[in-house]
C-alpha cells in the first residue's frame, strides 16, 4: 500500500486548485482522476485574468502543469472506495493501486448514472442500497445483485463477499468493463455477471425480485446501485459524510462532518461555476494542511509522552 499525505478525488479545477496549497505547503500530495468534463472543446469567456477566450481543456492544462511544478503528483485513476481505519487515515482503492492517506479532500462533481429502472425509488431502503460498506452487513447470507458495468460495480460486489456469497453483477444491457484483474476476481469468487437488463422491481413490502427486459424474474433481496464511476456522493456514504439530497456538506472552511475529509467545488452544491471551484479548492487545500499538520504534531506528542498542547497546533 502507497503513502501520501493528502489525497484529492477529482482533477478538475477544484481538485487542482487544492494540489497547488497542500504541495506548496510541502505536503506529500496525489490528485487521482482521469479528465475531468471541463476538460472539452468549449469555450470559456468569464474566467479572471483571461481576456482572450480560452478552452477548457488549456484551462486544466495549465492547472495540471501547476500543480506538478509545486510537487503534486497527478494519476489518471479511478476511485473505487474510501475507508477510515480506526486510527483516523484514510483507505483509498483505485482501479490500480491502494493508498493510505492522513487527509482526503472530494472533488469529483455530481455526476451519477442512473440505471433506468422504473421503480427504483420505491424500494430505496427497502432492498435498494447505493453503499455496500452501509448496507451489506443486513444481507448477509442471501442473494443480492449489483448494477453496474465496470470496474466500480466489480469492486462493490467483491466487497459483498464479506456478507454473501451470492452475488449478480448485472450490466443493465452494457457490455462489461471491467479489467482483467477484476474480471479475474470476480471468477474467482463465483459471481456471475448478466448483460441482462432490470427493468422493474418486485416484492412487497421490501424487495424479492427483479423483472428482467425478457420477462423473466430474478431473486434478489438486495440491489446495490453501481453503475459507471463512483461519485462524490458514494464516497460520502462509505464515510458517513452528511449530504443535502446530491450534494456534499461542507462548512465555510470546506470541512465536512467527519474529520480529515473536506469537499470542494460541483459536489458542495453551490454557485456551479469554475472561479467558485477554485476557491473552494484553495479553502479545502488549506484546512486539509492544518488538519495533517495537527495529525502529525499529535501523534509526534503521543510517541514522545508530552501532553498534547491543542493551542499550539492550533496555531500551525
Amino acid at each position: 500500500m502507497r503513502q501520501t499525505q493528502c489525497l484529492i478525488i477529482g482533477a478538475g479545477p477544484a481538485g487542482l486548485s487544492a494540489a497547488l496549497y497542500t504541495a506548496r505547503a510541502g505536503m506529500d500530495t496525489l490528485v487521482a482522476g482521469c479528465e475531468p468534463k471541463i476538460a472539452g472543446d468549449y469555450d470559456i469567456d468569464n474566467y479572471f485574468g483571461f481576456p482572450e477566450t480560452i478552452s477548457g481543456r488549456e484551462l486544466i492544462d495549465r492547472g495540471m502543469r501547476q500543480a506538478e511544478r509545486f510537487g503534486a503528483r497527478l494519476a489518471c485513476q479511478r476511485v473505487l472506495s474510501v475507508h477510515m481505519a480506526e486510527d483516523g487515515a484514510f483507505l483509498v482503492k483505485t482501479d490500480q493501486d491502494e493508498y493510505q492517506a492522513q487527509a482526503v479532500i472530494i472533488a469529483a462533481g455530481v455526476a451519477r448514472v442512473r440505471p433506468g429502472i422504473a421503480n427504483l425509488a420505491d424500494y430505496e431502503g427497502k432492498g435498494v442500497s447505493y453503499c455496500v460498506s452501509c448496507d451489506g452487513f443486513f444481507f448477509r447470507g442471501r442473494a443480492v445483485a449489483v448494477v453496474g458495468e465496470g470496474n466500480y460495480a466489480a469492486n462493490q460486489a467483491l466487497e459483498l463477499t464479506n456478507f454473501t456469497s451470492a452475488i449478480t453483477v448485472y450490466t443493465q444491457g452494457k457490455q462489461p468493463a471491467m479489467g482483467e484483474v477484476f474480471t479475474g476476481k470476480l471468477a474467482a469468487a463465483g459471481i456471475a455477471v448478466s448483460t441482462a437488463k432490470i427493468v422493474r422491481l418486485s416484492g412487497q413490502p421490501a424487495l424479492t425480485g427483479l423483472v428482467l427486459e425478457d420477462g423473466n424474474e430474478a431473486p434478489a433481496e438486495g440491489l446495490f446501485v453501481a453503475m459507471g464511476q463512483a461519485s462524490a456522493l458514494d464516497f460520502a456514504k462509505t464515510l458517513g459524510v452528511t449530504a443535502r439530497g446530491a450534494f456534499l456538506e461542507a462548512d465555510s472552511e470546506q470541512k465536512t462532518n467527519v474529520p480529515g475529509v473536506f469537499a470542494a467545488g460541483d459536489c458542495v452544491g453551490h454557485f456551479m461555476q469554475i472561479s467558485v471551484a477554485v476557491g473552494e479548492g484553495a479553502k479545502a487545500g488549506r484546512a486539509a494542511i492544518a488538519h495533517i499538520k495537527e495529525r502529525a504534531g499529535r501523534a509526534g506528542a503521543e510517541a514522545g509522552g508530552i501532553p498534547l498542547d491543542r493551542t499550539r497546533l492550533s496555531g500551525l
